[in-house]
């Protein structure tokens, strides 16, 4: 009996010190580094009495932690953490609140979000007094001379009356005024807008729209179709001190949902000039780092086409410009969107059978910029919706990868919304990266339906968990603030009708906007893929777990940008970016993925927090 019960307590004994022994284990080498030196440290902030999920494999929880020079010190308990305090050291008792890592959006297009953040919203306005009301306080903001855009309205819910200039003239006095109806065919311009756009009585209505007019024959300002394209190009491009507001406004946005990384993928569409990305660069981006200004860290792409350009920049300052940019890589696109049915598919659409969607790009074309770019040393990312578009680019990287030159290149596909059947095993077997947005199956769950049949779409959509089954990364993101419609739009249907700058693709944006940021929201879609209106879920064994979800807003989404030596888990060395959420239980949590955003942590200094009266710790 004594032989088993000694037996017995060394066995415990061992597997106490092995569990222990854990973190040294971690093949980490900035986690050894700073265990070594962890004798010597002093932490500036201690973070204690919580549960903070890690996203580091090698310890996923623990109650503290310990930072220092904004980076992560220590990941354990409170009896190892306490002992790097000093008389200065602050503390953030948690009081039993979950701690997770800095979400990482992995697409964005965050000056294009800041922007639109700045126009009127008239969605819901009910009453022709609060048509106005509204009117007459946002322009109350607005420099006099500057447009004021905005849009959402729906005379419908008004009792039917259509707007009319006349009834915004009298507050707009000094402001061009343009707004667009919520199904985006007709907008309202005021009467300065007309005469800067020489619309007067004497115009006739361009083919493919109209110019409403009264009894009298005098344009009232509305604008139906084509006939908006008399206004829009008088709508100037947004200024560099409206950019940088844009970057202040989006940033401070991002903080709240506890964003703290983004991967911005700028100004850029089909149609746009791919100079708007490198003008952001150097006039936005540039100066917010050399001012102080910036609050979050930013991961840039830009267009394919000036690949050479980025080789370029990248040889003479390197990838990492500061602790806040960073140059991530290129982009190009394959196909449009669903919407419009332009996104590119083996088979037919079931609601436009001599349709197969748009292949908007020259593959020979794409495939050298493809190979250049690679070949230089720069990611290669390429938008990619149908399921043949898919197909078409993970072929390309084949032929790319095929070189025998082999190294670490995360070749990315944007979207990967539709894949057929066979092509999800390529993602992990090639090494790609599926940046997908979980949000925008919301509004795809009954277009797909319509427009590729149910069994197609059930078969083939947004799916995450098949894809993590073999072994691909996921990296989720929210395509702030685009949705489907400015895809459509892009492509098919305003720049075919006129010239169009960036500042009025963001208008477009802010009349159809779906997309926002905010991980906690596209976390809980990723696990329930539950549409509104419906009960249950769509394709439910797609359905992500907790662990999976959160890996895929931390350090996947970090290794989808080359950022996980900095970024995108809690481990010593890194930065220490983390973000607090109002739930203390992690059961709960994991179940509803109900919480909000408490407090949001950049280096280790307070960047956002739900009590404004809370000093910075």
């Amino acid at each position: 009996m004594n032989t088993f019960w000694v037996t017995l307590s060394a066995s415990v004994i061992v597997v106490l010190l092995s569990i222990a022994s854990l973190p040294l284990l971690n093949n980490n080498a900035n986690y050894l580094k700073y265990l070594r030196r962890s004798s010597s440290e002093v932490a500036d902030l201690v973070v204690t009495n919580g549960t903070i999920y890690t996203s580091d494999d090698s310890l996923p929880f623990a109650d503290s932690m310990a930072i220092s020079n904004s980076r992560i010190l220590r990941v354990g308990n409170y009896s190892s953490i306490k002992k790097l305090a000093r008389t200065l050291t602050k503390e953030l008792n948690l009081h039993g609140k979950i701690v997770v890592p800095g979400f990482i959006d992995s697409h964005v297009h965050f000056i294009p979000g800041g922007l639109q953040m700045a126009r009127v919203e008239l969605r819901g306005v009910n009453t022709k007094d609060l048509f106005v009301e509204k009117i007459r306080k946002a322009v109350a903001n607005v420099k006099e001379g500057s447009w004021l855009l905005g849009g959402g309205w729906n005379n419908d819910i008004w009792g039917g009356d259509l707007p009319m200039a006349a009834w915004i003239d009298s507050v707009t006095p000094h402001n061009p005024v343009w707004l667009a109806r919520m199904d985006g065919h007709m907008g309202l311009a005021n009467t300065l807008a007309l005469t800067l756009a020489g619309i007067s009585r004497n115009n006739e209505n361009p083919n493919g729209g109209a110019i409403i007019r009264n009894n009298d024959g005098e344009p009232t300002g509305l604008l139906i179709d084509s006939a908006m394209k008399l206004v829009l190009p008088h709508i100037p491009e947004a200024s560099v001190d409206e950019r940088r507001e844009a970057l202040l406004r989006a940033s401070s946005h991002a903080l709240k949902r506890g964003v703290t990384t983004v991967v911005d993928f700028g100004r850029y569409f089909p149609g746009s000039s791919p100079e708007y990305p490198w003008d952001d660069f150097s006039d936005v981006y540039r100066w917010a780092d050399l001012s102080g200004n910036m609050m979050t860290r930013i991961c840039l792409f830009f267009p394919m086409e000036t690949w050479s350009r980025l080789v370029d920049l990248m040889s003479k300052s390197g990838r990492v410009l500061s602790q806040w940019i960073y140059l991530g890589g290129v982009k190009a696109f394959a196909d449009g969107s669903l919407g419009s049915n332009s996104a590119f598919f083996h088979e037919p659409y079931a609601d436009d059978l001599n349709n197969y969607g748009l292949q908007v790009v020259d593959l020979d074309s794409l495939y050298n910029m493809t190979f250049s770019s690679d070949k230089s040393g720069l990611q290669v990312s390429i938008h990619a919706i149908g399921d043949r578009a898919n197909d078409l680019i993970l072929d390309m990287y084949a032929s790319v990868a095929s070189d025998k030159q082999i190294r670490d290149r995360r070749f990315r596909i944007e979207h990967a919304q539709h894949l057929a059947p066979g092509t999800v095993a390529r993602f992990g077997e090639q090494s790609v990266v599926a940046s997908v947005q979980p949000d925008h199956l919301l509004d795809d769950a009954d277009s797909a339906s319509k427009k590729l049949g149910c069994e197609r779409a059930e078969r083939g959509s947004y799916l995450f968990k098949s894809l993590l089954t073999k072994n691909a990364q996921l990296a989720f993101g929210s395509d702030w603030p685009v949705c489907d419609f400015w895809i459509s739009s892009l492509y098919v249907s305003v720049s075919t009708r006129f010239p169009v700058n960036s500042f009025v693709m963001c208008f477009f944006c802010c009349l159809f906007q779906v997309a926002d940021i905010n991980p906690l929201k596209s976390i809980r879609t990723s696990m329930k893929r539950v549409p509104p209106g419906w009960e249950k879920a769509w394709i439910p064994s797609e359905c992500l777990c907790l662990k999976d979800a959160l890996n895929a807003y931390t350090i996947s989404a970090a290794h989808a940008c080359f950022l996980d030596k900095y970024v995108g888990s809690l481990s010593p060395g890194k930065y220490a970016d983390f973000v607090v959420l109002s739930t203390n239980s992690w059961e709960d949590f994991a179940t509803e993925v109900f919480a909000n955003v408490e407090a949001t942590y950049v280096g280790g200094f307070k960047a956002y927090s739900i009590r404004p009266e809370d000093k910075s710790e």
